[in-house]
């Protein structure tokens, strides 16, 4: 018999154990949350602008925080910043012969003249109307907190800032390569996250982002010359124009002055981006839902001149000047045509995009992504497209890119391989081959580094860029070879739904995974993940035996998988079997019902060789094929097949 104490103590404990378990694997971790109020003056002549801001912080975390964190992240373009020692050091780099910096960045940095470079500086900054002291290192801002920040608590931040637009070298910046003056990207002192895993003040060197959720109301006095573009809704279309006011509900009226306050709102947004140019071209297309998209963009001769220039001699000998531009004319305004015939798959078959606005926007140096807007230099189907899937794997879902940049890249990768060749008619059986390529190319070398290599961390660019977008592109479609392409998809909804706005990882993407197919797969991401072993399966040798056929496969490779296998027989008819990985614990439906299919025991990845039988003679046979469909990254695929002439 217990006494009454002990009884009630563990009647305690049981019920708090309870309550854990019911949350495990459940996606209801906390998350910080910050709503931005901006007011920004930009001294247009001067690329400079002054700002105010104020932020409603809420600590939705269990913990008191002594500190937090900014991000300046235009103090990277400065010389002897760290991006720039980074970019000349990794430029020292040989690979193939080439050197691999960034060809975009190079030693540009530590040209910069003063008025080139970009700054932010903050001053005045306040948590609940107490001056706080503020150490800057370079991109990032340190306030060390003269009263911690408590458990589940609101907070007030109220800072000023000032800010001077970098000629533009990476994203943002002014007067890019296509005359652009402004792409204002990473221009505001951003609120680093504070999440399960503790602070980020992950200094701007290269790449990715992380912010915190929370809605942005955002004031920006330009001259009213330019036409702005970007995150978030605008408030005034009848006070502003530029092509706004056929939205409005109210009669447009002209200004007065010469500036104008654009008033924009974004609703539960990481991030905010805008950019803006005299002579932009402004078109919109209502689609689905009321949502509305947008493009802007202009054509300066003179720097399309210079892009034309520095073409190939092969290109500009097939194409002169003024076709070169009226292509690019034409790419920009087909871009809202492109968008809207490719939303209903991509709503589909990834998630439905949830805002009611879009803007492409002509911008930045390449592709570059943000909520509700993307920045593009030139505007071809692949980037379009690209930066477009971005909203699904980065905006929406908010991965730590740092941390997992083939989560971003990659599975934007994959999408914008499957969207593009939706578009085309499905023309390609497997629109895939040159992530494929890509990776086992990597796979090979000396530059390779397992996927769970922080993105400022990589030692070379090369290894970054193929293992954030091939290697994720990759690890998607395999996974399909895995569980099934259909179970896959239904992987990619549930996943979208069930972790939107919420910031998931690899193992909350795994054990959707695993509760959609039934297939155990931390496997999967150990090997392929976590490491760089790689897939080499191979045919060893085959031979009748008490009147069937037996094939003896060797695991060549240091990663296990499943294994397809393809029978072709000298009558015209096929066989499948089927060889589920014994770490799976299950086994995949069969994707090809009307194709007679054997199934084997479970191939134990301890063991290097395996033998199948099949209900067949060595002499009917004409061909067998591993992985015939191709959805595995195996190294060597010249053992994954044999024929037989006779």
């Amino acid at each position: 018999m217990f006494n009454s104490s002990i009884k009630s103590g563990l009647i305690s404990f049981f019920c708090v154990f309870l309550s854990i378990s019911a949350a495990i694997g459940q996606p209801e971790r906390w998350q910080q949350k910050v709503n931005y109020k901006m007011d920004i003056v930009v001294d247009d002549e001067n690329n400079q602008f002054s700002g105010k801001q104020k932020l409603e912080y809420w600590n939705n975390s269990p913990d008191t925080l002594d500190v937090i964190y900014y991000h300046l992240y235009w103090n990277a373009f400065q010389p002897g910043s760290m991006m720039d020692a980074r970019s000349i050091e990794i430029g020292k780099k040989l690979i193939r012969g080439r050197a691999d910096w960034d060809a975009r960045v190079r030693d540009r940095i530590s040209k910069l003249t003063p008025k080139e470079i970009g700054y932010q500086h903050v001053k005045n900054l306040k948590v609940n109307g107490q001056l706080q002291k503020t150490i800057e290192y370079e991109t990032i801002l340190k306030v060390e907190l003269t009263k911690p920040i408590l458990p589940k608590s609101k907070n007030i931040i109220e800072l000023e800032f000032e800010a001077q637009v970098p000629v533009q070298v990476r994203r943002s910046g002014r007067d890019n390569a296509e005359g652009v003056r402004f792409s204002m990207a990473q221009w505001y002192p951003k609120l680093v996250e504070y999440d399960y895993q503790g602070w980020h003040p992950t200094p701007y060197i290269a790449r990715e982002f992380y912010g915190v959720w929370g809605d942005f109301d955002v004031n920006i006095t330009i001259d009213k010359k330019f036409t702005i573009g970007g995150t978030g809704y605008l408030q005034n279309p009848h006070e502003i124009g530029h092509g706004y006011e056929k939205y409005s509900t109210l009669p447009y009226k002209e200004p007065k002055g010469n500036t104008l306050t654009w008033k924009f709102k974004a609703p539960n947004v990481h991030d905010f981006a805008w950019s803006a140019d005299p002579d932009y071209i402004h078109n919109s297309k209502m689609v689905r839902n009321g949502t509305i998209l947008h493009s802007f963009y202009k054509i300066d001769t003179g720097a399309l001149g210079k892009q034309y220039r520095e073409l190939p001699t092969r290109v500009r000998a097939n194409k002169d000047l003024a076709s070169f531009i009226n292509s690019y004319k034409t790419e920009w305004d087909s871009v809202l045509n492109v968008a809207s015939k490719a939303l209903p798959f991509i709503d589909k078959t990834f998630g439905e995009y949830p805002y009611k606005q879009y803007s492409f926007l002509q911008g930045g140096d390449g592709g570059m992504e943000y909520p509700m807007a993307t920045l593009l230099k030139g505007a071809g189907n692949g980037v379009v497209i690209h930066e477009w899937m971005h909203s699904w794997y980065q905006m929406i879902l908010g991965t730590n890119e740092s941390l997992y940049p083939w989560m971003d890249e990659g599975f934007t990768s994959y999408a914008e391989s499957r969207v593009n060749n939706r578009l085309k008619g499905d023309i390609d059986s497997f629109p895939h081959k040159g992530a494929f390529d890509s990776y086992i190319m990597l796979s090979k070398s000396d530059f390779n580094e397992p996927l769970t290599t922080h993105s400022d961390h990589y030692s070379s660019n090369t290894g970054y860029s193929i293992n954030a977008y091939s290697k994720g592109e990759v690890f998607m479609e395999q996974l399909g070879y895995i569980v099934g392409a259909s179970v896959r998809d239904s992987i990619l909804l549930a996943y979208f739904n069930t972790w939107k706005f919420k910031h998931p990882n690899v193992v909350d993407f795994i054990r959707i995974a695993e509760k959609k197919s039934g297939i155990q797969l931390d496997w999967y991401k150990d090997f392929f993940v976590n490491t760089n072993k790689t897939i080499d399966y191979g045919i060893d040798s085959l031979w009748d035996e008490g009147g069937k056929l037996k094939i003896r496969l060797r695991n060549f490779g240091t990663m296990p998988m499943p294994v397809d296998l393809e029978l072709n027989y000298k009558d015209g008819s096929k066989e499948l079997a089927y060889i589920p990985q014994y770490l799976m614990f299950g086994k995949k439906k069969n994707e090809f019902p009307s194709i007679k299919t054997t199934i084997g025991v479970p191939w134990k990845w301890t063991h290097p060789t395996y033998i199948i039988e099949i209900d067949r003679k060595l002499m009917d046979l004409k061909k067998v094929e591993i992985d015939p469909l191709k959805r595995t990254a195996d190294t060597e695929r010249r053992n994954n097949v044999l024929e037989l002439a006779w």
